[in-house]
């Protein structure tokens, strides 16, 4: 049986996904909420944090029942979409086609830790001089490079040629 291209992209996937989860249960079992450690002088923190709502902290206040239910519910409808987008999609060029299982891998790891735990595991943190740029994840690092691609690919990927 031969596997469509599209489809070996899932690797990408599945190494985001395993990645993302290996590297929050280490700083899960292994360092307490709040824990903090500077890896660059005032520029990269490794941080034990939780993001009970979306990127950048927003719906961070409202960690209610309801909200948890919405995101969950949002996050795997999402993932159907960049799913079907990966399978399905005969247009888009390499970069296009890696950015969107890098998305599928980032989406996936932080809804899984949103289902499991109630809030996604944070643990890179980054100064900018007096700027905090919010804590982040393995999968958060993911969706940021998967959009990249993607929009690198609309920008500047090969276009095919039409006949006039």
């Amino acid at each position: 049986m031969t596997v469509p291209a599209r489809l070996r992209w899932l690797w990408l996937t599945l190494a985001i996904v395993l990645l993302d989860r290996a590297t929050k249960a280490w700083f899960e079992t292994q360092t307490l909420e709040g824990w903090r450690h500077e890896l660059i002088h005032n520029f990269v923190y490794l941080v034990h944090s939780r993001n009970p709502g979306l990127a950048f902290g927003i719906l961070s206040d409202s960690a209610s029942a309801g909200t948890r239910i919405v995101l969950i519910l949002g996050s795997i409808a999402v993932i159907a979409v960049l799913a079907w987008l990966l399978v399905t999609s005969q247009s888009s060029g390499a970069l296009a086609v890696a950015g969107l299982a890098l998305l599928l891998g980032g989406a996936t790891g932080n809804v899984t830790d949103r289902i499991v735990y109630g809030a996604v595991t944070d643990f890179f943190e980054v100064w900018f001089g007096t700027y905090r740029y919010p804590a982040f994840n393995v999968a958060d690092s993911a969706i940021a490079i998967g959009a990249a691609l993607i929009l690198l690919d609309i920008l500047f990927g090969r276009r095919p040629e039409t006949s006039k």
